[in-house]
């Protein structure tokens, strides 16, 4: 965990961000090599993902369990679940910079679905949902400077963007080779297996 990136905001795609800048532990002792358990492995990954997505882990056993329901293999299904969360959707489609302001904005009503206000961060959208800012919010500070930031943005190919509108439109799947997600999904799933 200690080392590795993660892209919750802009911060983090720089040299400055707190994560890349210490290698080991903090502390006396933290420089000391530490050997892993496999259970250890499989705690630490999926205490990646749920730092990454801002999950509980409560939240995390219920994605668990729908992705073990899916046809398709419960990695990749978790995977997939996770991607399609409102407040990650949101994140995805330029609208903010981070993933906490994109949950606040989600849970304070800022954001419609298919021209309907959803205020829980947890809604999983479907393929043809249209995302969109509430038309009211658009003058309010959470949104300043969003048709600058969103002018030079490229969302990923699953999420088509009309920049003018400021709608985002689900087209397909998400496509997780596009993501380079650093987590190994395989170890989340062995370590609720268990």
């Amino acid at each position: 965990m200690y080392g590795q990136k993660f892209l919750l905001n802009e911060r983090c795609a720089s040299p400055k961000c707190a994560l890349s800048r210490r290698r080991t532990r903090p502390g006396q002792h933290g420089s000391r090599v530490r050997i892993l358990s496999e259970y250890g492995k499989e705690l630490i990954e999926k205490q990646k993902v749920k730092f990454y997505y801002l999950l509980r882990e409560r939240q995390m056993k219920k994605y668990f369990k729908m992705a073990e329901k899916l046809k398709e293999p419960t990695p990749q299904a978790l995977a997939k679940i996770l991607e399609r969360r409102l407040d990650n959707v949101v994140f995805r489609a330029g609208f903010f910079t981070s993933k906490p302001q994109a949950r606040q904005a989600v849970s304070h009503g800022h954001i419609f679905v298919n021209q309907k206000k959803v205020d829980r961060p947890s809604y999983l959208v479907k393929i043809g949902d249209i995302i969109s800012p509430n038309p009211r919010s658009i003058k309010k500070g959470i949104f300043s400077g969003i048709y600058d930031s969103i002018k030079k943005y490229r969302p990923p190919s699953w999420i088509e963007l009309d920049k003018e509108k400021l709608e985002a439109k689900i087209v397909s799947e998400p496509i997780l080779e596009e993501l380079k997600l650093p987590f190994d999904y395989s170890l989340v799933v062995e370590f609720y297996g268990r």
